[in-house]
């Protein structure tokens, strides 16, 4: 058997500093989330003492990485969150005797879990229309919905997937301000809580409204956004999907189950 050349040996001792130094890092960078995750309780704490017995430390730690671990900018957005989740959700949930008309609409679906374990939900936006509930019973529902999705995150999980299928959409289904409203509580009140979204069958007129929405969109979220060509639709999803969990209407075995009934 050949022995290693230096250069070959070199190579090997690199790979393996290499490998030591990103668990180093990683541990490093765990150890530093964890100090800041209990310097941001005490912060919060002190300026809302009720607030400690609400959340956990993984709560705490989705906001300090949305605001890229600085405190104080973490600590003003989860103040910010209880002070909202008090007033738009006084009873603790939203029944679904409050989003009648959103829930007739039938334009969301759960089923199945992606490969990383994350719970997966269909929109059609086809189906969506500006009703008589008004923008207020819409950002009802969206509070419903990521709700919903949020309490079938297996134990060890922390996000959601969401496919946004477009078919057939068209300017009678545009409603920017829902969007944006849609858009703003995903945000700022479930902060690292999605874990991709897949926008499907995209009509070209879509991308006018687009357009207008996608400044609001923060890097973090910018990232997680995956327009899936048309030819490649099934393959794309069974990358994160398998086949068993793959939504019925692309090619899959789980059929859709309303949002309601999930």
């Amino acid at each position: 058997m050949n022995k290693p050349n230096s250069e070959e040996m070199m190579e090997a001792r690199e790979e393996r500093r290499d490998v030591v130094d990103n668990e180093e890092t990683e541990m490093g960078n765990k150890d530093l989330e964890t100090k800041k995750v209990g310097a941001m309780r005490a912060l919060v704490q002190s300026q809302d003492p009720s607030s400690a017995q609400q959340v956990d430390d993984l709560m705490i730690r989705r906001f300090l990485r949305a605001r890229n671990l600085d405190i104080q900018k973490a600590s003003s957005m989860f103040l910010k969150y209880l002070k909202w989740r008090r007033t738009f959700v006084p009873n603790g949930s939203i029944s679904v005797s409050q989003i009648p008309n959103e829930l007739a609409q039938n334009k969301m679906f759960l089923q199945g879990l992606d490969r990383e374990g994350r719970p997966i939900a269909v929109v059609f936006g086809t189906r969506h229309f500006q009703n008589k509930g008004g923008l207020d019973e819409f950002k009802r529902f969206v509070v419903y919905a990521l709700d919903k999705l949020c309490s079938r995150i297996p134990t060890g999980r922390e996000k959601f997937m969401i496919i946004g299928d477009l078919e057939g959409w068209g300017y009678a289904n545009s409603d920017i301000r829902a969007y944006l409203g849609a858009l703003s509580i995903l945000q700022d009140y479930y902060p690292e809580r999605l874990g991709k979204l897949f926008i499907v069958h995209v009509p070209y007129i879509f991308m006018t409204v687009w357009k207008v929405v996608y400044p609001f969109i923060d890097n973090n979220t910018k990232k997680k956004i995956v327009f899936v060509e048309n030819k490649r639709l099934r393959l794309t999803l069974l990358e994160d999907i398998e086949e068993s969990q793959l939504p019925q209407v692309y090619g899959g075995n789980m059929p859709l189950v309303p949002i309601q009934d999930a």
